[in-house]
């Protein structure tokens, strides 16, 4: 076998892996390799899911800390019946909570469905004919941490790949010079930092990219995107070297690590071509920009959109690198705060796409990791105003790409505790997700460790009644 001049001589446990194991590494190779209707040249290449999907992009507004059902999309009258009395079924909370807690924020009946919305999105709630709102989701735990795992990830306990991740996977990018996958938290990471957007064992490529999206400046908000010391000609030099070195590298080892390294770094070189224009917000009409607002998440909003546009596959953008939903006192005041910093960016967002024609194509997803009580917390025997988290019930919603908007599935219970009718869980929204994106959730599989894994795990049923 020919080797570079600079090659090192081979060592007697390269010589017998080359020689001896040979026919033994190929067949190992054909066992841990992914189907092959998952390769392409490119790990990020466009490619085709299980069937024609209803849309081919999502953006999905994260509401870290949990965001209360009973005060924003699931109107609990009953509440008033028995405010500042105990209700009349036991809850199991997380904590001490008391009496009912009425609903500080006023509901009224939106669009030509009537779907009642709290004051808190009335922006959003002008085009509730374009949303489902699902009202009777389920996770599995009371706690932050395995929640946020469990909606993100599909497993509240063992580390898995993002649904970011497995969408990357399943149906690559259209545009491979951005990255396909993008995860926006002004000022920091969220709770479980990158596990949130991580490929697990999926190669790393699929793995999201993490934009600080506090920042104005594109240069600040992807840093080193372009090098002060050398010109693109000597870096497509660098790369080339680099490439070469990393793939002899790779010949003796089985690693799609090495891979996704390889892919990284010329996404990274790519990247500078489009990813300064794509983050640069004065390119943008002045009219656009303030109708999205000038916050934070007005402009990462803005920003999430020119790169769906742009082919960017996913974009998740989160709320706060802390937990900003979750208002365990006050949470008049504090609720009242946070919704009027998203309300008028998601309402720009949807008659931004609807205007563009995109809206019937990409999938606009919203919610937290649970909901919130319907009864007051308390500390000793005092009021806190806020309310305890509650996996037994809250909402989500969903617009765009194949919803049939101004639809409500499912319920909780009159108090707004638990899910009622049609409990759905996590593995339910996933599948539903993948599904309107053109893939079945148990055929998406990945084969790790001798076993073949899905977002879903074992579960999960698609909620066709929401898909239009």
């Amino acid at each position: 076998m020919a080797t570079h001049p600079y090659s090192p001589p081979l060592s007697r446990r390269e010589f017998l892996n080359r020689s001896g194991m040979g026919l033994g590494m190929m067949g190992l190779a054909g066992l841990m390799t992914p189907p092959s209707d998952a390769q392409a040249a490119s790990a990020l290449a466009r490619r085709l899911g299980h069937f024609a999907p209803k849309a081919k992009r999502v953006i999905h507004f994260f509401l870290n800390g949990g965001p209360s059902h009973v005060d924003t999309f699931d109107p609990k009258p009953a509440l008033l019946r028995y405010a500042g009395k105990p209700l009349p079924q036991t809850l199991i909370t997380e904590r001490k909570t008391g009496a009912a807690f009425p609903s500080p924020f006023k509901f009224r009946r939106y669009g030509q469905s009537g779907i009642e919305v709290s004051e808190l999105f009335e922006k959003t709630a002008a085009h509730i004919d374009d949303i489902a709102v699902i009202r009777s989701m389920q996770a599995q735990v009371p706690n932050h941490e395995p929640s946020l795992m469990l909606m993100n990830c599909g497993d509240s306990v063992q580390p898995r790949p993002s649904l970011g991740s497995w969408l990357l996977y399943g149906l690559g990018t259209e545009n491979e010079n951005l990255p396909g996958f993008v995860s926006m938290c002004p000022g920091g990471y969220p709770i479980k930092s990158a596990e949130n957007w991580q490929s697990a064992f999926l190669p790393g490529i699929y793995q999201g990219t993490y934009v600080d999206s506090q920042h104005r400046e594109p240069g600040k908000l992807i840093e080193n995107i372009r090098s002060p010391h050398a010109s693109a000609s000597v870096q497509l030099r660098q790369l080339e070297l680099l490439r070469r070195l990393n793939q002899e590298h790779r010949q003796t080892r089985l690693d799609d690590r090495l891979d996704a390294r390889i892919e990284s770094f010329e996404l990274a070189f790519r990247m500078q071509m489009e990813a300064a224009d794509a983050f640069d917000l004065s390119r943008e009409p002045r009219h656009i920009v303030e109708q999205y607002g000038s916050s934070v998440h007005g402009r990462q909003t803005l920003i999430a959109r020119r790169l769906l546009e742009r082919g960017v596959r996913f974009v998740q953008l989160w709320h706060g690198a802390g937990q900003p939903w979750d208002n365990h006192e006050n949470i008049e005041e504090n609720h009242r705060k946070l919704s009027a910093q998203l309300d008028q960016p998601i309402a720009a967002l949807l008659s931004d796409l609807k205007q563009r024609g995109m809206l019937d194509e990409t999938l606009v997803i919203w919610g937290g990791e649970f909901g919130r009580t319907p009864t007051v917390e308390m500390s000793g025997n005092k009021s806190k105003l806020g309310r305890d988290h509650n996996h037994y019930g809250f909402s989500v919603w969903m617009a765009g790409g194949g919803i049939k908007g101004g639809t409500v599935y499912g319920s909780t219970d009159e108090f707004g505790f638990a899910a009622q009718t049609n409990p759905t869980s996590v593995h339910d929204l996933h599948a539903t997700i993948l599904h309107l994106m053109g893939l079945d959730h148990e055929r998406l599989t990945y084969r790790y460790a001798s076993r073949d894994f899905r977002l879903t795990d074992v579960s999960g049923e698609v909620l066709r009644d929401i898909i239009a």
